[in-house]
């Protein structure tokens, strides 16, 4: 990406952070480092971010619920985990709290630079579609990025949307693993895809709590995900 990013690195390891900084500043990009997460609110509070990098092991509140806040707050921002946590749990419920991707402690500075640039590249290259897609009573909206079930609108996270747009696109055919990481996230995608997992899970519990029939989501084992069309 040749545009410079605004980013924010939220980690209280002085090691960790300045190397983050110091790295990231190296390659061009504005970068604000904050210890805690009350430092980290208050940076949110005065200035939009193009992407937020987050410890989850803070001093003054748990990762999770400051990923909770960024998100409500800033819903377009893209917030990248890192988290010494290994296990599984702990990297669900931080996705599904509304980060976008994660990284595990340790890590390389090539592969977390890799994946910035991936999700930069990724959200400054998203022209909304202008067309609606129906499938059934699931329409999916792109130019105003709003989903109705029935009418009902369903409120969902901006990686959760273009998710459902790709899936819409080809209702009724099955989607690769390796089709929805690219076309949703990035071309040059690398690492583990346990991200489009957890927004699939998301995907279909917003969509069940309409309250009405939407097109289910049916995970095709081995391959990926298919919106199935409607039957009657």
């Amino acid at each position: 990406m040749s545009a410079v990013a605004d980013l924010l690195v939220v980690e209280d390891d002085e090691t960790i952070g300045t190397a983050l900084t110091s790295g990231l500043r190296a390659h061009g990009h504005a970068v604000s480092w904050q210890r805690t997460a009350r430092s980290a609110l208050a940076a949110l509070s005065g200035r939009g971010f193009d992407l937020v990098l987050l410890d989850l092991g803070l001093p003054d509140l748990d990762g999770v619920e400051l990923c909770r806040r960024i998100r409500s707050t800033q819903p377009g921002t893209v917030i990248v985990m890192l988290t010494a946590r290994s296990q599984e749990m702990d990297v669900v419920v931080g996705l599904e709290a509304g980060a976008d991707d994660y990284l595990t402690k340790p890590f390389r500075f090539g592969e977390l630079l890799a994946r910035v640039r991936a999700h930069l590249r990724r959200s400054a290259a998203l022209p909304p579609s202008q067309a609606a897609l129906a499938v059934g009573e699931l329409v999916v909206d792109g130019a105003a990025r709003r989903v109705t079930v029935s009418g009902t609108e369903v409120v969902l996270r901006t990686k959760e949307f273009d998710l459902l747009a790709r899936l819409a696109l080809d209702a009724g055919t099955a989607v690769s693993r390796e089709t929805l990481m690219a076309d949703v996230w990035d071309a040059h995608w690398f690492g583990s895809t346990k991200t489009l997992d957890v927004h699939v899970a998301a995907l279909r519990r917003k969509l069940a709590a309409c309250g009405t029939s939407p097109p289910p989501i049916t995970t095709l084992r081995g391959h990926g995900y298919r919106l199935e069309l409607p039957t009657d």
